[in-house]
């Protein structure tokens, strides 16, 4: 599948921002699983300093900044992707207990996995969360079968509610109030695999706005959206959408990976100004015949 991805961002401002330095990392990865063939940036007011790097986790991103006065920002990325066919997957049966013991003993892959173990910004659990990640991730059960239930456990006794949760709604709220959007589902289910010692990393990217002919549309694909890439032994990273109990294949076009939404937030920065602003966010994601 190749798309066309338009992520829009429109900030206004009450009063005149006078100095703004920011982060863009809307830039789609390149992989064995997808290609970025194009990709443009579009802001008004045009800035004094634009320029790409690569981010810690590998991540295009663009710094930019603006030293004029201006009471509305615009910017709009525009990608052209081709997301190949995934390949045939070969499931590796070891256990929940094996795959801990390996990251135990393996100091090679603990020293490369460990910040994916660990607590970050947004994720961070207690004795409740662990035990919600028991009822799936048995010690005798298989490993990937094992993710897979967690995700459809998700995916089935919460609630996907646009507005019903904040950026820092914390995992807790979440878990008790059993509602939220595809972050929330992505870093709880992060949190419980963390819990008990596993290692997973966030995925941001975009799903296919309109599903092909007679395919049921996919909740968050009107909007930026977010996955789990869970590390399995003999497997390598694999991925997992608990917001629509899937494992992502063409649909899905990844943008960034990082701990949490921290790491690849879309837009972040620092304004000189006072008063308050509105965001808006507008994103397609086009099939290209």
């Amino acid at each position: 599948m190749r798309y066309k991805l338009i992520h829009k961002t429109t900030y206004t401002y009450l009063n005149s921002v006078h100095n703004y330095q920011c982060i863009v990392c809307l830039h789609p990865v390149n992989s064995d699983m997808q290609i970025c063939e194009d990709f443009k940036l579009t802001i008004q007011p045009h800035p004094q300093n634009l320029y790409a790097r690569k981010d810690y986790f590998d991540n295009t991103q663009y710094y930019f900044s603006i030293l004029i006065p201006h009471e509305t920002l615009e910017v709009v990325a525009t990608s052209i992707v081709e997301v190949l066919p995934p390949k045939l997957l070969f499931v590796n049966n070891g256990t929940c207990q094996e795959a801990l013991d390996l990251f135990r003993t393996n100091l090679t892959l603990k020293n490369e996995l460990l910040q994916f173990q660990l607590a970050s910004p947004f994720i961070f659990w207690d004795d409740e969360v662990k035990q919600f990640a028991e009822t799936c991730l048995i010690p005798d059960k298989a490993f990937y079968e094992s993710v897979l239930k967690l995700s459809e456990k998700i995916f089935t006794e919460f609630e996907f509610k646009s507005g019903a949760t904040t950026l820092n709604t914390p995992i807790k709220t979440v878990l008790k109030e059993r509602k939220g959007v595809c972050q929330d589902f992505t870093h709880l289910m992060i949190a419980a695999l963390r819990s008990l010692g596993f290692a997973a990393r966030y995925v941001s990217g975009y799903l296919e706005t309109l599903p092909p002919k007679g395919k049921v549309k996919l909740q968050g694909s009107d909007a930026s959206h977010a996955w789990v890439s869970v590390y399995v032994p003999g497997m390598g990273w694999c991925e997992f959408d608990p917001t629509n109990n899937l494992v992502p294949g063409e649909r899905h076009i990844v943008t960034a990976y990082g701990r949490d939404y921290s790491d690849i937030s879309p837009l972040k920065g620092v304004l000189f100004s006072s008063g308050a602003h509105k965001v808006k966010v507008e994103v397609d994601v086009i099939p290209i015949p």
